[in-house]
Parts: structure tokens; C-alpha cells; sequence
């Protein structure tokens, strides 16, 4: 048996950012996942905002930048479209996109020089306490062993089974949870290449598409939609909408991601005694754009420093370790919880609604392009929306 102060089931970005945290804190930190290549396959649109990695302190890298950005294209259902540039607007959410498969390396490896051992090709098959612990039983390459650990750290994705198995409520609602799926294609001829787009509507109903440049020709091409508002599948969305997008008319896919994206806002029940969880796993996902990375990385922040100095004092109780959700949602709680009710909003409006928005947009002289200030322009332009949002901002 192997024993350590903290396992971190998980090694995404969320993951990764609680290893890191908790080794600089001073504990003895596991950091494992099932896969044999940390950041393969991607999940992920792949978009992060310049502030937000501020916030987690990570410095940008050209390994793994693919492209910085400088602006936005809204495309409405009728084409009528709003473009928010850097040449004539503020943008403070600017930001970048990433190439995931190199920047999850990367997460690890900084985790890794503050401390953390790192188990790739390892995979949890069972979860059971044991006194003032957990013992986590492993597989890796055909042999199975056991890892004992004081406090256990749950970043294994949206579909998260260690907090499940540790004794936590973490279900996303089928309502809840939205199905994704993207391309990534070359021989993309997009008008802005530093331009993220976004398409809303019926093409991609209960979500939307996105279309992010990455380096050259190359792009992120995807859309998510609610299951309970879907009349198809996500991939015959994502086939019409090529088919019929100018831009897309030459390219070809090289790459096809899927997975599910928990959009229901931060779980109600996030720490046990001995168990933080963290990422998808606790539903650290922006309710409207979906964006998951930053946020999760704020989780996984929070989750290594109140691990460590919980392993410090040699108190993993519930009560000490409930510090992590307190700090967690003075972070970003509120946020959370507001654009939970915008895209609630959005999703009740439908295609001419949002034509008329997006009209309504275009005689508006926004002075910065983020996503509280879009919300506060819909709320001016929208009767329906200052009933339902004006109290939120």
C-alpha cells in the first residue's frame, strides 16, 4: 500500500491546480489519471480569458497558445450579427486559445516541480474509508493496488465516480447537463481570424456554436446543446450548421471531441470529511458559456491550500474542510449563480427574439465587450429581459 497526505484523482486543470497548491503547501501529494497522455483526448472549445489566468496565477506560454485574441462575432439566426473588436471597444475578457493537449501537460508538470508524484495510466476502481482516510484501490497496466490517503481531492470530470463512491451527491440533472461535441477542421476562411464567433438559436438549441480560430487555418468548431430541448442529436446540429456556414464551405475535420458539460451551477455539497471535490466534478462550470477551465482552477486553488494547511494541522474533518467551499464561493459563487439565471433567460427566447436583440445591438455604442456588460445591454434593449434579470445587475 502506498500511503500519501492527498490524492488528486484527476489531472486536468482543475486537477492539476489542486496538486500544485497543495505541494506548495507542504503536504505529500499523488496526482493520478486514468489516461496514458495528461490532456488527450481534449474536451474542450478550448477558450480562456487573459484575467482569468491572471487570477489563478499562471503566465502565459507560446507552447501552448495558440492564438490571443481580440475580439467577438454574435451571429443571431437571421445572420444579423454584432462584432465587438479591440479596435474600437474595450474587451477585458480578451483572451486565448489554447492548445489543451500541451497546456494540461504543462498544469501537471508544475504540480509535479512543486512536489506531487504523478501516476499516469492509473485508474480508481474502488473507494472505501478507512479510519481517518480513504483508501482508493488502483489499476495500472493489469496489476491492481492501493493508494491510503488523508485527504482525497475529486477531479475526475462530469461524470465524477470517487466523489460518488466517497458518499457525495454529485449527480449533474439530465436537465442540466449538455451534450457537446466539435471539430477540429483546417481550411477554415473565417472574415477575423483573432475573432472568436458564436451562432444562437435554433442551431444549437438550449446552447450555441462556436467557432474558435487557432493557429493558420485551423479552428475549434463545435456546439452544445440541452438533451430536453434537442429534437436531434448533437452531431446532426453540428453537420447542418457546417454544412451551411460560409466559412466552412472548404474545410475539413481532422479531429472529432464529445463529452458532457454540467451546466447547472456549483454542486450544493462540495467537501465531506477527508473529500474535497473540485472542476466538473463539483460543477465549477460558467452556467451560461459553459467555460469550465478557469473556474475549475479556482476550485483547485482553494482545494490544495485549504488541503495543506488542513494536513498541517492534522484535521481533515468536514468542519475544517469546509473552508474550501466558503472561499470558493466568495470567488466566483455569485457569478455562478447569476449567469445560472441568464442562461435560464436565454433559453426561453426564441429565434425571432433573438434576431430582434441582435438588431436592437446594433444601434448600442458599447463601451467594453464582456459578459456582464452583454447581459446589461440585453436588459436595455430586452422588455422581457429587465423583468427576469433587472435586480441582477
Amino acid at each position: 500500500m502506498i500511503k500519501t497526505d492527498v490524492l488528486v484523482v484527476g489531472s486536468g486543470p482543475a486537477g492539476s491546480s489542486a496538486a500544485k497548491h497543495a505541494a506548495m503547501g507542504g503536504a505529500d501529494v499523488i496526482l493520478m489519471d486514468k489516461k496514458a497522455e495528461i490532456g488527450a483526448p481534449k474536451r474542450c472549445a478550448e477558450g480562456v480569458s487573459k484575467n482569468g489566468l491572471k487570477r489563478v496565477g499562471v503566465e502565459p506560454n507560446p507552447r501552448w497558445v495558440t492564438r490571443e485574441l481580440d475580439g467577438v462575432r454574435l451571429v443571431a439566426p437571421d445572420g444579423t450579427d454584432v462584432w465587438l473588436t479591440n479596435d474600437k471597444i474595450e474587451i477585458p475578457e480578451a483572451g486565448y486559445i489554447l492548445e489543451r493537449k500541451v497546456f494540461d501537460k504543462y498544469m501537471a508538470m508544475d504540480a509535479a516541480r512543486e512536489g506531487a508524484k504523478i501516476f499516469i495510466k492509473t485508474q480508481a476502481k474502488g473507494v472505501r474509508k478507512d479510519g481517518d482516510g480513504f483508501i482508493v484501490t488502483c489499476e495500472k497496466m493489469g496489476e491492481l493496488f492501493e493508494i491510503k490517503c488523508k485527504i482525497l481531492i475529486a477531479a475526475d470530470g462530469p461524470e465524477s465516480h470517487i466523489a460518488r463512491w466517497a458518499g457525495l451527491k454529485t449527480s449533474t440533472k439530465a436537465k442540466d447537463m449538455e451534450s457537446g461535441i466539435q471539430y477540429e477542421m483546417c481550411n477554415v476562411k473565417l472574415k477575423d481570424r483573432n475573432v472568436i464567433e458564436f451562432y444562437f438559436g435554433s442551431v444549437a438549441p438550449g446552447g450555441y456554436v462556436w467557432i474558435f480560430p487557432k493557429e493558420g487555418d485551423i479552428a475549434n468548431v463545435g456546439l452544445a446543446v440541452l438533451p430536453n430541448v434537442a429534437e436531434k442529436p448533437a452531431i446532426e446540429y453540428l453537420d447542418d450548421f457546417v454544412a451551411n456556414c460560409d466559412s466552412l464551405q472548404e474545410a475539413q475535420p481532422v479531429e472529432m471531441n464529445v463529452g458532457g458539460d454540467p451546466v447547472g451551477g456549483i454542486h450544493k455539497k462540495i467537501y465531506a470529511d477527508n473529500l474535497l471535490v473540485v472542476g466538473d466534478a463539483a460543477g465549477q462550470v460558467n452556467p451560461l458559456t459553459g467555460g469550465g477551465i478557469i473556474s475549475g482552477m479556482t476550485g483547485g486553488l482553494h482545494a490544495g491550500k485549504v488541503a495543506a494547511k488542513a494536513i498541517e494541522e492534522k484535521d481533515y474533518s468536514e468542519k475544517r474542510l469546509k473552508e474550501y467551499d466558503t472561499n470558493l464561493r466568495d470567488a466566483i459563487g455569485d457569478e455562478m449563480k447569476k449567469y445560472l439565471k441568464v442562461k435560464d433567460y436565454l433559453l426561453s427566447l426564441n429565434d425571432k427574439e433573438l434576431n430582434s436583440v441582435a438588431f436592437a445591438f446594433q444601434d448600442i455604442e458599447f463601451e467594453k465587450a464582456n459578459t456582464e456588460e452583454l447581459v446589461k445591454n440585453l436588459i436595455k434593449v430586452s422588455p422581457k429581459a429587465v423583468l427576469k434579470l433587472g435586480k441582477l445587475f
